[in-house]
């Protein structure tokens, strides 16, 4: 019996057991005699050949680890399961257990378990072990810089800086790749991965993605069949994302997961049409000769059904005629699931029997609309209600406010302790604390855990601060002005109270929700203008009831005092106003009326005022004692960017009627300043605003504006003062303060394009009547609070008359354009409108000779 040494796999050594014939193995030890002589000396050093059949047992002695220069020696020791003082058998199954355990890490592309030698029954072991090699980085190549983040988000699922590059490792990155793109509507997009020896550090690599994304696959067709009864086209329209490409610049792209959601769209109108079993029972997707993706769906329609009877199970607070009236369907109204869902569970206008239920208390309410038959084309409904008991607010607690004061938000919230929950309360408290503009909306966040042993729920609110301060300083060019320097600061959550309390300032005293507005403009001799105001929003503490102070001074000149050529105009008015919120007709309701002092005085003054009869009202000293009742209606819920509610104001700003009380008075022999000098008249504003979600974040606004003036007696006329100045971008209303005029923005007009801003000499004119009409959409590119900024496209109309006779509320100057708008809390709004004045007067028929470009500075204009 003779012994030969054979390598198995793993590299590990074992001694094999052959039987030969003698006569070989005679010719086998003559062949090999001239090499033992040679080899003698290293057989003595070499260790001994063991008996395959019959192991010996050895002592580990030590183990050492050779080729690892990432991972930890111990760790690879503990892994093969060696133990120094632990007993072995040599061959046996713990040497072909160890490498199968380390060949599970992944880590290793060989590994090799080597007696180094034995002394005696021990043995010393060595493991042998090339590493795979580590990735150092990763780059793309074929795809903009600008797609790089993306895709560093999809790689980096399976890429690791530093770990270990396995080809699953790289296939799982460049399917990631390709699947990006095939998203992004790429279908034939495709990427290779290659791996480059990266010489900055030993066994490391660096992966080069080159990416061919291809072009985006165009759908050139989208076929239905079995739509008998509604039409292609319609069905067509409910697929959102999913277009055809019918026009030379019309969107359209196949992507996979926006087709499934389409085709779910498809079903779900089918549902409100009465079709409750329509389903997609096929689709095809095929390429033709250009590339191009066609799509055929096979519906499968099935009947129409209607509503029948409907009967309630369940309810005792409310009767069936009570439910009846809310859900608002009626027997043979066509069986529209999602109109039904709406009306049980929750409509925006909060018209649905979940509110019902919840506005009284019944958090726990639930409603389930059950078929209980289907006859022919009709159905009939049991509607069950678990009503529950009655909920009670039992605390409301205020989170994140770090500057605001707790209760300026607790007197906005409509939830308090002790109140039966409702769901409508919790809506408007939402609202009012976006209004008060101290706060992220974007962020604000409402929480109700709810205690059902106890019958009681907490309400939560998270809100997160943001700058509501405003800074102006600015110098701008005013033409024959000169230079014009403003100075101006807002301070809208100001704290007067803690105005001496050294500690609240930082840097200003503030939490109170006071607003102190400060501002100067001047230029010099020319123009200077003074204004500050002050609001208190609930005047004692307890009701929403307001108080405003608020007092300016302009002075407008040209020449030099003293000279023929001098002429100027200066105006002082002090403001006092109370404001309140109504309870009836409801609670949306503020009512404020205002007390307003004001002294005109005018030398060689010729601008804008005029009577009816076309006397010029240029020198003299005037009084203006009037008072405003305001009435306004809001339901608008953020007033940077509303994207739901509408505003409703009306005023009218009163005089004492000066002429009634001496009616015998020859006014006719009165020069225009005796005439005036206390100015009457009644005056009258209408402004409404309403705002409406389309499709997701773009927003329709329509708006609606109406002014007029009018006299007590017509031996006066209309008062040469507070008239209306339509046209231009509006800015001179903050730019130059009060002027004695109202001055809108008319977008694509300037104020000369008007006629009846022309007087017959070719001076300016205010008018006392006018009115303008504008939609909008608008699109927001960012709701940070700290940067809002949206992009607008509008459509207006407008027109001023110099009488109420001439008032004609369809002769319109029309216009329509673009615009962009930035809110930044320390400045306000700013921004610009391009418009195109269709109904120019003597304007060139091109863009240039139509076009009118306005600025926004610091505030929307009127």
């Amino acid at each position: 019996m003779k012994r030969l040494r054979y390598q198995l796999p793993y590299s590990q050594s074992y001694t094999v057991q052959l039987q030969l014939p003698q006569s070989f193995l005679l010719a086998l030890a003559l062949m090999m005699a001239p090499l033992a002589a040679a080899f003698a000396q290293t057989a003595n050093d070499s260790i001994p050949v063991l008996e395959y059949g019959e192991p010996l047992e050895f002592e580990i002695g030590g183990v050492k680890v050779v080729g690892a220069d990432f991972s930890d020696d111990n760790a690879i020791i503990s892994i093969a399961g060696f133990r120094v003082g632990d007993k072995i058998r040599i061959p046996g199954p713990d040497v072909q257990k160890a490498i199968k355990a380390l060949w599970k890490l992944r880590l290793f592309t060989d590994v090799q378990v080597v007696k180094e030698k034995t002394i005696g029954d021990i043995v010393f072991l060595e493991i042998h072990v090339q590493e795979r090699p580590r990735l150092t980085r990763h780059s793309y190549r074929g795809v903009k810089k600008s797609v790089h983040d993306d895709l560093n988000d999809e790689v980096n699922k399976y890429l690791l800086k530093g770990g270990i590059v396995t080809e699953n490792v790289k296939v799982n990155a460049r399917e990631a790749i390709e699947e990006y793109f095939i998203g992004k509507g790429f279908l034939d997009a495709r990427a290779t991965v290659t791996e480059i020896t990266d010489s900055i550090r030993a066994n490391s690599v660096r992966l080069v993605f080159d990416i061919d994304r291809g072009d985006k696959v165009k759908i050139r067709n989208i076929e239905f069949v079995g739509n008998n009864n509604v039409k292609g086209k319609k069905l067509r329209k409910k697929m959102e994302d999913t277009k055809e490409k019918r026009r030379l610049f019309a969107s359209s792209k196949f992507i996979k997961a926006e087709y499934e959601e389409d085709k779910d769209a498809i079903i779900a109108f089918y549902n409100t049409l009465g079709y409750r079993d329509a389903q997609i029972v096929k689709d095809s997707l095929w390429r033709d000769a250009d590339g191009l993706l066609n799509t055929r769906i096979t519906i499968d329609e099935g009947n129409q059904y209607y509503f029948r009877n409907i009967s309630w199970k369940g309810n005792s607070i409310y009767d069936e005629q009570t439910l009846a009236s809310v859900l608002s369907i009626e027997k043979g109204d066509i069986y529209n699931q999602e109109l039904l869902q709406t009306r049980l569970s929750f409509s925006q206008d909060g018209r649905d029997v979940s509110t019902l239920y919840m506005d009284n208390g019944y958090l726990f309410f639930q409603v389930d609309p059950i078929e209980v038959s289907v006859e022919n084309d009709s159905i009939d409904l049991e509607i069950r209600i678990f009503e529950g008991p009655q909920a009670t607010i039992d605390k409301v607690v205020i989170e994140g406010n770090d500057r605001t004061h707790e209760h300026v938000i607790r007197r906005q919230i409509r939830t308090k302790p002790g109140q039966k929950f409702s769901r409508s309360d919790i809506i408007r408290s939402q609202r009012e604390l976006m209004n008060l503009n101290y706060f992220n909306p974007e962020t604000l966040g409402i929480n109700t855990p709810v205690n059902p042993q106890r019958g009681t729920v907490d309400i939560e609110y998270t809100v997160e601060e943001k700058p509501s301060d405003q800074l102006e300083l600015s110098a701008g060019w005013g033409g024959i002005q000169g230079v014009i320097g403003t100075l101006g600061v807002s301070f809208n959550n100001f704290s007067l109270r803690n105005i001496f309390n050294k500690e609240s300032w930082k840097p200003l005293p503030q939490g109170d929700g006071q607003r102190l507005s400060l501002r100067a403009q001047t230029n010099g001799d020319f123009f200077q203008s003074y204004n500050a105001s002050f609001t208190e929003p609930w005047l004692g503490g307890k009701k929403p009831n307001s108080l405003t102070v608020a007092g300016f001074f302009n002075r407008f000149a040209f020449g030099a005092r003293g000279t023929e050529s001098y002429r100027s105009l200066s105006i002082k008015q002090a403001t006092v106003s109370l404001g309140s919120r109504l309870k009836w007709p409801d609670d949306n309701f503020v009512a404020s009326t205002s007390l307003n002092i004001q002294t005109l005085s005018l030398d060689d003054w010729a601008q804008n005022f005029s009577t009816d009869q076309g006397e010029r009202v240029d020198n003299g000293n005037f009084n203006n004692f009037s008072i405003t009742q305001t009435i306004v209606r809001s339901t608008v819920n953020d007033p940077i960017f509303p994207k739901d509610g509408a505003r409703v104001s009306l005023s009218v700003q009163l005089t004492p009627p000066y002429s009634l009380f001496n009616p015998d008075r020859d006014y006719a022999s009165e020069t225009v300043s005796e005439r005036f000098r206390f100015v009457e008249y009644h005056k009258w504003r209408l402004d409404v605003d309403w705002y409406t979600p389309i499709v997701g974040d773009l927003i329709f606004k329509a708006q609606a504006k109406i002014g007029l003036i009018g006299f007590y007696d017509s031996r006066i006329g209309t008062s040469p003062f507070e008239r209306f100045q339509l046209g231009g971008d509006g800015i001179n209303n903050q730019q130059f303060g009060f002027a004695g005029v109202n001055i809108i923005s008319l977008r694509g007009y300037e104020v000369t394009d008007l006629p009846a801003n022309i007087g017959p000499n070719g001076q300016q004119l205010a008018t006392p009547v006018y009115n303008k009409y504008t939609v909008e959409l608008r699109y927001p590119i960012s709701l940070n609070p700290s940067s809002t900024i949206y992009v607008l496209a509008f459509a207006q109309g407008g027109n001023a008359w110099q009488s109420t006779k001439e008032f004609n509320p369809f002769d319109l100057r029309r216009s329509a354009g673009m615009g962009l708008r930035v809110f930044l809390p320390m400045f306000g709004t700013l921004g610009f409108d391009y418009g195109i004045g269709f109904d120019k007067p003597g304007a060139e028929r091109s863009l240039k000779g139509l076009g009118d470009f306005n600025i926004i500075l610091g505030f929307e204009p009127e």
